[in-house]
């Protein structure tokens, strides 16, 4: 399962280094800001790149369908046509950032993080894995479920000319398309202290991204492609969906701790169990293997969640909208600009429980 989650506003929280004493975690802002100056020491022109031709004839393919997908973002998708994704970076490493969440041991309410102008957010990123597994191995001594993942991508919200980076490149055409159309779309809307509307938004923009781009140059099997993959996906996450509903019961019961804790562990370990009844109803498709294999905690089920728990509601919108995706940027940027409960009322409102990205 692609989980890809975003570090974003960079440039803010370097804001945040001339103002330390305010901001407070200044260790953390400045590996923020020195780790994204080094991405950025490293970005070379695509144009150049591909006049020169000094990379590897794969990279300088890939980089061709780069340059084809950021036109047709801009043309087909009405995403910005900025300076972002108009020049590549190596940087050496199989992720961009590496994530941390957290959730307490009987919650599945997400830690938060916050900064200033940015808002709050359901993770932090680091560019260095070992300081967000010190970190998470400091959340988990008090008592915190943990999870570090890597991310291939994240958005500075057009504060910087985003880079196309190797991480981009390591997949096929639909995950390279996925990933450029989906960081676009979160420099058109971003809303502060909304992660799951802000990765829902982007999510839908993506698939329909896909969805276009694909017919557009005719290639119908990897659109059906892109169906199958998003099929798997909603029924990956329905599994995951009923794991939380049965934690979140016992959570708000009145058991005590150490009941609690009995049945938690017995949920998960039924999920598990589940979990090889939903591959034999795949007929043995094991590409969520490596997920499961890094266990199930709150931290990781919620996280899960953020990237597609709004996306039903987002299509429905979409399609109310006739696919006119200027007009559903707007509608997007409305809600977006309500205060949350109303918000809250107006998403649930549009949320029909039916397998979404089936067109």
């Amino acid at each position: 399962m692609q989980i890809v989650s975003r570090v974003t506003l960079l440039l803010l929280l370097a804001v945040c280094l001339v103002l330390l004493n305010a901001c407070g975690e200044s260790d953390y802002l400045l590996q923020s800001f020195k780790g994204h100056m080094g991405l950025m020491s490293r970005t070379q022109p695509i144009d150049e790149i591909l006049a020169s031709k000094d990379e590897p004839d794969i990279i300088l393919s890939q980089l061709e369908t780069v340059v084809r997908l950021r036109r047709f973002a801009v043309d087909s998708l009405h995403l910005p046509d900025n300076g972002s994704y108009h020049e590549y970076a190596d940087l050496e490493r199989p992720y961009a950032v590496w994530n941390l969440t957290a959730a307490p041991e009987f919650s599945l309410e997400l830690n938060q993080w916050c900064f200033p102008v940015v808002g709050c957010v359901t993770y932090r990123g680091y560019f260095d894995e070992n300081s967000a597994r010190g970190m998470a191995e400091e959340l988990s001594a008090r008592g915190f479920d943990v999870d570090v993942y890597g991310v291939e991508a994240y958005s500075t919200l057009n504060w910087f000319d985003d880079p196309v980076l190797n991480t981009f490149l390591q997949n096929d055409e639909i995950h390279l398309a996925a990933l450029l159309f989906h960081e676009l779309a979160h420099q058109v809307v971003f809303v502060p202290d909304a992660t799951t509307f802000n990765e829902s938004f982007a999510k839908t923009v993506e698939i329909e991204g896909l969805r276009r781009w694909f017919l557009s140059q005719e290639s119908h099997e990897l659109w059906q492609e892109c169906l199958q993959r998003e099929k798997l996906s909603a029924d990956f996450q329905d599994y995951l969906s009923g794991i939380r509903t049965e934690l979140q019961t016992v959570y708000t019961s009145d058991l005590g701790i150490e009941e609690k804790r009995l049945a938690k562990n017995q949920i998960i370990s039924r999920a598990y169990e589940r979990y090889a009844r939903l591959k034999e109803e795949w007929g043995g498709y094991a590409g969520y293997d490596w997920w499961m294999e890094q266990g199930l905690n709150n931290a990781r089920l919620s996280s899960a969640a953020v990237y597609h728990d709004l996306v039903s509601a987002f299509q429905t919108l979409m399609r109310s909208v006739e696919y006119d995706l200027p007009a559903f940027y707007a509608e997007i940027r409305k809600l977006g600009s309500l205060p949350k409960d109303a918000r809250q009322v107006k998403l649930q409102s549009l949320s029909p429980r039916l397998n979404a990205y089936l067109y």
